[in-house]
């Protein structure tokens, strides 16, 4: 086949024709990104989507419906995350017309186009073979496309190398009611229960036959490579690119090794933490120890903005305790890794948790908050707004007892503190509250409220 190159300063671009009145399809390169990226990234992004609450894995391309239409505000608009793997996935199309960007793996992607309309294939199947057009993209690239409603299309590997993905990709769908829908999807769309495999129409089983028989020649296909290092047929691509495979091989399996982590920061809803040298007036925590010298006295507070409307001090309270658990700082959990190990031989209490909660985990059910978690003392005052209970344990060397108290001060706004008082039983149990003195007051506390804190809102506002 007689190859043509253009050379442009542009993103190199390209254009399929379609029936009129249809929009064409319209593929763009926008960059080339590192060594191995494409496929490294597309192991680290698909382990993501696996994990999201609308994962959905059918007709070879997984996806997840990341945002979803507004029909009181008339926003049809919907937003899908869905991945190529390296066995690429069956031709087919969907009513509306679509708009995605994508990473192709290291191996390089080649999309398939088909313009023919239904009726065309059924007067002929091979109509479709006539209009198909292939589109390579390169390995490791950005790229964009476009192509109108009842599009045929099919994302394969360019590579012969199975081991890589063809993409992964984000995918706007500009309006999910658009094409010719049947009135059942339309309702499946409206109820907020539609993805991508619903919205999809596979290739009749007659073309499928054609593009499998040997007699069918890809090489006849019109192909159009859009590339930035080098034009296609040429050494230096093919060293390129077999760089780059080799390259996104080793990186995609070092994902497995370090498996991939998320966060998610806010700032502004929660204020700064602020310590005070006693405990509050109406703290529980004031007729606790209150009959042996007192070793350790801390209090922490933390000012919330979040709408309170319709929850109330306890419940809060029981999502805070709840964040205790599920919640946990990180560097908290191994700084008690490393306290369990040395005080175990001792024969003293040892725990996952952070010491102030740690009894949240005791078996004793004398006295328990929400019906769940065990306590020494609760209280819930009469219209709700204040929330508080007493945790702690005795142990050899030291007796310590925790306050974690909610007030709702108004619909906006609630107040949190935790407050900790020790009495230390012997020289030793001195000796280890002063090693830890410093460090429970600027990290261990401060830091195991906010998380607390932090779970309890997300959880309550979801």
């Amino acid at each position: 086949m007689i190859q043509l190159t253009k050379v442009i300063k542009s993103f190199p671009s390209t254009q399929i024709p379609n029936r009129p009145g249809h929009l064409p399809v319209e593929v763009s390169l926008i960059a080339q990104l590192g060594h191995g990226a494409g496929s490294h990234l597309y192991a680290r992004v698909t382990a993501h989507q696996r994990m999201h609450e609308n994962f959905m894995d059918e007709l070879d391309e997984p996806s997840a419906k990341l945002a979803d239409i507004d029909f009181e505000l008339q926003d049809f608009t919907a937003l899908y995350s869905f991945a190529v793997g390296p066995k690429g996935h069956p031709f087919h199309r969907h009513a509306g017309h679509r708009i995605f960007t994508a990473i192709s793996g290291s191996g390089g992607a080649q999309l398939r186009f088909s313009t023919t309309p239904l009726e065309e294939i059924e007067k002929d199947p091979h109509n479709f073979i006539r209009d198909l057009h292939f589109i390579n993209i390169p390995p490791d690239c950005l790229f964009t496309a476009r192509f109108g409603g009842e599009t045929w299309h099919q994302f394969y590997p360019l590579s012969k190398n199975t081991l890589h993905p063809v993409f992964f990709a984000l995918s706007c769908h500009t309006n999910e009611l658009g094409g010719n829908l049947s009135e059942e999807l339309k309702e499946k769309i409206l109820a907020h229960q539609a993805d991508i495999p619903s919205l999809t129409e596979v290739l009749p089983n007659s073309v499928h036959a054609l593009l499998n028989a040997p007699e069918f020649q890809k090489e006849q296909v019109p192909i159009t490579t859009l590339s930035f290092d080098a034009p296609a047929g040429t050494t230096h691509r093919a060293v390129c690119d077999s760089v780059r495979g080799n390259i996104g091989i080793l990186r995609q399996f070092a994902v497995s090794w370090y498996p991939p982590k998320a966060y998610i920061s806010q700032a502004g809803l929660l204020q700064k933490i602020e310590e005070h040298s006693a405990p509050f007036e109406n703290s529980l925590l004031k007729n606790h120890l209150i009959d042996a010298p007192l070793d350790h006295d801390d209090t922490f507070s933390l000012r919330v903005k979040e709408n309170f409307e319709n929850i109330s001090a306890s419940n809060l309270l029981e999502k805070i305790l709840e964040g205790f658990l599920e919640n946990a700082p990180t560097g908290v959990t191994r700084l008690m890794l490393i306290r369990n190990i040395l005080v175990k031989p001792l024969g003293l209490r040892t725990s996952p948790l952070g010491c102030p909660v740690s009894s949240l985990l005791s078996d004793n059910t004398a006295n328990l908050f929400a019906n769940q978690y065990p306590v020494w003392d609760q209280n819930i005052s009469d219209d709700n707004k204040t929330a508080q209970v007493i945790l702690g344990a005795n142990d050899k060397h030291l007796k310590f007892r925790s306050c974690i108290s909610v007030q709702i001060i108004d619909e906006k706004t609630a107040e949190i503190t935790m407050g900790t008082r020790v009495h230390c039983l012997n020289a030793f149990g001195k000796f280890y509250i002063g090693v830890i003195d410093y460090v429970h007051r600027k990290y261990i506390s401060p830091k195991m409220l906010s998380m607390a804190v932090d779970y309890a809102l997300r959880t309550s506002r979801a």
